[in-house]
């Protein structure tokens, strides 16, 4: 599918889609909690429906009834051989312990980029807990056999927090007692903030979390009060990123429906678009935000690496050189995202700089007409679309469909907001 974004002037209000990190999770704490969930707004991303689908497949009855999805569960016993997590990362690393609670074999497989992922974390980790595991030299497929043993472990947080996820939910499913998880150099700490509140809210066993380093499950023995869990999914921070960098680059908007409170990491977002001068308002309800002359930022992305594609198309438009820290957490994404954003955006005109862990993107030149392709990755498509608003031509994005992984509806958003978008 080619999207054509011709230069655009924005205006209008627009709602934010739901957060995908905050209902995946949602899915897997309501397969595991046991009982009947209530989850409200819930989003219609691959992702999404990939959770969906693996918590049908490991026992859980998913129905829907208006803005609601409703899920009852006896914990994981499953009803297929084999799960498919599609291209959700989340899923993956988030499900597979889930799957080792069961002794039954199972197959954990996905499509797409996610074949390609390092799943090493799995191979090391899991045998520790008495699980069988065996992978294909480190990628999928993954045959897996549990029941899975909580024991005092340690692990490395350097590639990615989702395996944390997983382990914490598989932990708390297990009725972990008196054991730790000890973490080294743990990565993007507001998504296993994120994991602990969701997890609070379907009445799991939380560990005590000591200082990011360690999560210490008590030995005492968890019994929920709650026969009904009720969670509603946030608005979404990451995709939420692309319409409020729309906004400081092509006209003003309002955005509902963000917590400004939220434990999203990619909330940081409102940091660089004060920082480059931006007109901007957030109020609880809702975040104004309009052009201004825009100056170049200095951001560190390290803890929010999804965020590098919405900042690399406003550093496009900011008069001198942005920087950006932490391009080693973009190697294993859909695409090596630090790659494929100097390629993309050269195309537009816009050159980017990569020096050890720094990304410097020369703005302020203006961006030119020309056609990029999304490399199957939703962020660059995203990226792409946004920095195509004020172009001095046309911008033509191959394989633009890649927004489903996350945001099914951007482009249609985008035209509610005035903006010229042709399929």
């Amino acid at each position: 599918m080619k999207v054509t974004i011709q230069p655009s002037t924005l205006t209008g209000t627009i709602q934010s889609n739901a957060s995908k990190s905050s209902m995946q999770r949602a899915c897997a704490a309501a397969l595991v909690a046991k009982g009947k969930s209530v989850i409200k707004n819930p989003g219609h991303s691959n992702d999404d429906k990939a959770a969906m689908d693996i918590t049908q497949r490991l026992g859980g009855i998913v129905s829907s009834n208006d803005n609601e999805l409703i899920i009852e569960s006896n914990g994981v016993q499953p009803v297929s051989s084999e799960i498919n997590c599609g291209e959700s990362g989340l899923s993956i690393r988030m499900f597979t312990p889930l799957v080792a609670l069961s002794n039954h074999a199972l197959t954990v497989n996905g499509t797409g980029s996610l074949t390609t992922r390092p799943m090493d974390f799995f191979d090391e980790i899991l045998p520790q807990l008495d699980v069988h595991v065996k992978s294909n030299q480190g990628k999928l497929p993954l045959n897996i056999q549990g029941p899975i043993v909580p024991k005092n472990i340690t692990i490395d947080g350097s590639l990615s927090s989702q395996f944390l996820t997983g382990l914490l939910l598989a932990y708390a499913a297990s009725d972990a007692s008196d054991v730790s998880i000890t973490v080294t150099n743990l990565k993007s700490k507001p998504y296993i903030d994120l994991t602990l509140d969701v997890m609070k809210q379907f009445g799991l066993k939380v560990p005590e979390n000591k200082n990011y380093e360690s999560f210490y499950f008590a030995p005492t023995t968890h019994h929920s009060p709650l026969t009904t869990h009720h969670y509603t999914v946030e608005g979404d921070w990451s995709g939420a990123a692309f319409l409020l960098v729309a906004g400081a680059v092509a006209g003003n908007i309002v955005v509902k429906g963000l917590d400004v409170f939220s434990t999203q990491a990619d909330k940081a977002v409102l940091q660089a678009l004060m920082d480059c001068g931006c007109i901007i308002s957030i109020q609880p309800e809702q975040i104004e935000i309009g052009p201004a002359p825009l100056k170049p930022f200095h951001f560190n992305a390290t803890e929010c690496p999804d965020l590098f594609p919405p900042l690399v198309a406003l550093a496009s438009y900011c008069n001198g050189k942005s920087v950006i820290e932490g391009t080693t957490r973009l190697t294993h994404k859909e695409s090596n995202r630090a790659i494929t954003l100097q390629e993309e955006f050269a195309k537009l005109g816009v050159t980017i700089e990569l020096q050890d862990d720094l990304m410097i993107v020369h703005g302020g030149d203006g961006l030119k007409g020309a056609t990029v392709h999304s490399r199957h990755d939703h962020r660059i498509a995203m990226a792409c679309a946004v920095a195509a608003l004020k172009a001095d031509a046309d911008v033509t994005i191959e394989e633009a469909e890649a927004i489903n992984k996350s945001y099914p509806d951007f482009y249609e958003h985008l035209k509610l907001l005035k903006a010229s978008v042709s399929y």
